[in-house]
């Protein structure tokens, strides 16, 4: 019986992993791409950040309600469809014949990578006891900052050699080998919440207020569209906290966030770290390519560098979370990411040393990989087994709402700056303030992120 358990362990840990690596391959691979397909489609700035944040979004509405749902049904009965859904999408999309129809089909792949990631961290928790859990998120982690190290290298190869309509069909494989993983590995696992029933209807709520608000962001100088979306959208949210503590079978439990502080502040600082650290690539892809004059693979070559750090450090602060208090790792890997980020602002330019630039993006993957596994793990410890699903589901959602505040932010700023124009050498000078504007930006969400993290405690 004891290795039955161990081989089904390893297989739900294959499948999340897979499911883990997938989901920033496709952010990371594509970016480096967006300059060609941009070119190609005959696409604006704003619309390739558009085709970034709209992904983004799409995670950040469901994530939460995906990772509640997986505890009342079985976290597998929502991650296997999931891993289908998003695996048809990446390949759709390298057939399609325009912005607008790729911005549509990424949208809908973000809905399918909801599925699959929202109830990842949930399935670990699940498959493994506590004493080596800490352990097997930083594994998991680093499979994530592998598909973020490996996205720009093959992303880049394939759009050189084959076109970028090639990167989107890379999932296939990999999304077939992860379904019949997770389907071995999890197979007779209960739901952890069988006897509540769904709130549908907050779902739906929260979803649409989220994607007010971040839409509303993208189009804010829009005086008439975006600001009163912004505003019913927060209104929205508000109202949906509110109902949510009258509620039988809440989405959310309110109680847990306003009794569990080391909860709420250890997930407020998982979303404060993505916001700060997300538009990194997207914003780097455009600068290597657009103003060093790079190919996409060169450029992927050199974006490697911050997520190959986050690979040799995840597992490492991940074993150490275990020995340690996480929260106290957590908060210094996130102070490495603001000194990183602040460097990069103040010295980014059109003849930026590119030994600087790679030092810069090595500090701040190395604050990212200490930060991200200890803080994890301290999310997931911090609530009882009913509730691993929406402790996954807040992480998930925490990671998404703050990778769409980093793309929403970048995409605002270079709408205000550059409206609808290209990036040609005639505008790179206010693509470059953009991009400083941006980083400095991003420096603020992490020093916000820091405040937070101390503000949590010592844990439960």
């Amino acid at each position: 019986m004891k290795t039955y358990r161990a081989s089904s362990s390893l297989l739900v840990l294959i499948s999340v992993s897979i499911a883990q690596f997938m989901a920033p391959l496709m952010l990371s691979s594509v970016g480096v791409a967006l300059p060609s397909l941009g070119r190609d489609l005959h696409a604006t700035a704003m619309q390739l950040g558009l085709v970034e944040q709209l992904y983004v979004v799409s995670l950040a509405m469901g994530m939460l309600a995906f990772g509640r749902y997986g505890d009342i049904v079985g976290q597998i009965k929502v991650f296997v469809p999931g891993l289908a859904v998003f695996t048809v999408f990446s390949c759709s999309l390298g057939l399609a014949q325009s912005v607008e129809m790729i911005m549509v089909q990424r949208f809908c792949q973000g809905i399918g990578a909801c599925m699959m990631l929202s109830g990842s961290f949930a399935l670990v928790a699940m498959a493994f006891p506590q004493e080596v859990r800490g352990r097997m998120i930083g594994i998991v982690s680093a499979f994530t900052y592998a598909g973020l190290s490996s996205g720009p290298v093959i992303g880049g190869y394939i759009t050189d050699h084959f076109g970028w309509r090639h990167v989107f069909l890379l999932s296939a494989p990999l999304g077939l080998l992860a379904i019949v993983c997770g389907l071995a590995g999890a197979r007779g696992a209960k739901p952890a919440a069988a006897q509540d029933k769904m709130d549908w209807r907050g779902a739906a709520f929260y979803a649409v207020s989220v994607a007010l608000v971040m839409l509303g962001a993208a189009h804010a100088k829009q005086l008439l569209v975006g600001p009163p979306m912004i505003l019913v959208g927060v209104a929205g949210l508000a109202l949906f906290l509110k109902l949510q503590g009258k509620t039988e079978f809440p989405l959310l439990d309110v109680r847990l966030l306003k009794n569990n502080k080391y909860f709420t502040f250890s997930s407020l600082a998982a979303m404060g770290n993505y916001a700060a650290t997300f538009g990194v690539t997207f914003l780097m892809s455009l600068y290597l390519q657009y103003v060093k004059g790079m190919s996409p693979h060169e450029a992927g070559m050199l974006l490697i560098v911050q997520p190959a750090m986050q690979i040799i450090v995840a597992p490492i602060s991940g074993r150490l979370a275990d020995k340690f208090r996480p929260g106290i790792l957590a908060t210094a890997g996130m102070l490495a990411s603001f000194v990183g980020l602040m460097a990069a602002a103040l010295t980014v330019g059109a003849d930026t040393p590119l030994a600087l630039l790679v030092s810069e993006l090595a500090v701040i993957g190395v604050g990212f990989g200490v930060f991200i596994s200890p803080n994890s793990t301290a999310i997931m410890g911090s609530v009882s087994r009913q509730q691993f699903g929406l402790a996954s589901g807040m992480i998930a959602t925490m990671r998404t709402l703050g990778m769409a505040v980093s793309m929403t932010t970048i995409t605002l700023i270079i709408s205000f700056m550059m409206g609808e124009a290209t990036v040609t050498a005639r505008t790179l000078p206010f693509f470059l303030h953009s991009m400083r504007l941006a980083l400095a930006v991003s420096a603020v969400f992490s020093c916000v992120g820091v405040l937070l993290s101390l503000r949590r405690g010592k844990g439960v």
